[in-house]
């Protein structure tokens, strides 16, 4: 495991996160962490995180519902769930809503970062390979194509890539490449179309540029090497 590993605890009780995020740190883990649902979604989706620890109960939120939102919105990374309820019937609903792993409290931090690792270990194996980039040739090359890019499509898409999960404001690209121009912030959206052109469908790559409704636009997925 990369002690790099980037790790994402869902709990209501901030006391819990806090416990969580110590004992996983003390196995390398680099851990983040979320009181509510909605906010936790966001995380989930937008390809920040190698894997996630989550709570089937979430104050007045199911964290079951969370991992089936998250599977639909196309989520991939590892997800344990943890609970204190053992019935078979709990641990088949969150096994089916699409978590990985389901630990029943309580339970140790040997036990969980071992279980998280094979999760790991098991995405990567299924993983492709993630898309190169090329600096000099301005080509994507992915599994099963390849497209090249201008030299300002290549711009855009390295600025996404450097922010990978993250929207970038529409007025923030402007500056970054088109400062000192005669061009309107328009130019933003026209360019983020010819990419998604050229990348479509975004599967061939193993990521997308979404639009993150009053944020911006947001590389998710796995990021092309370069």
């Amino acid at each position: 495991m990369s002690m790099q590993t980037r790790l994402l605890v869902v709990d209501d009780d901030p006391e819990i996160c806090s416990a969580l995020a110590r004992g996983l740190a003390l196995h390398g883990y680099v851990v983040e962490t979320r009181n509510r649902a909605e906010t936790a979604l966001a995380d989930l989706t937008g390809g920040g995180f190698d894997a996630a620890v989550i709570d089937v109960m979430l104050g007045a939120d199911s964290g079951i519902a969370l991992v089936r939102d998250a599977r639909a919105a196309g989520a991939q990374l590892p997800i344990v769930m943890l609970s204190a309820l053992s019935e078979v019937e709990h641990r088949a609903a969150g096994l089916e809503a699409g978590a990985d792993d389901y630990v029943v409290k309580p339970f140790s931090f040997d036990e969980l970062a071992a279980r998280l690792r094979v999760q790991e270990r098991r995405s990567a194996a299924l993983r492709p390979a993630p898309a190169r980039l090329s600096h000099s040739a301005r080509r994507l090359s992915g599994p099963s194509r390849a497209v090249t890019l201008t030299d300002r499509e290549y711009a855009l898409l390295t600025l996404l890539a450097d922010h990978a999960g993250t929207p970038l404001p529409r007025g923030e690209i402007f500056d970054a490449l088109w400062a000192g121009e005669s061009r309107s912030e328009n130019v933003v959206d026209v360019y983020i179309g010819y990419l998604r052109k050229k990348l479509k469908p975004a599967s061939d790559f193993g990521f997308e540029i979404a639009t993150v409704r009053h944020k911006g636009f947001c590389l998710e997925g796995t990021p092309p090497q370069r």
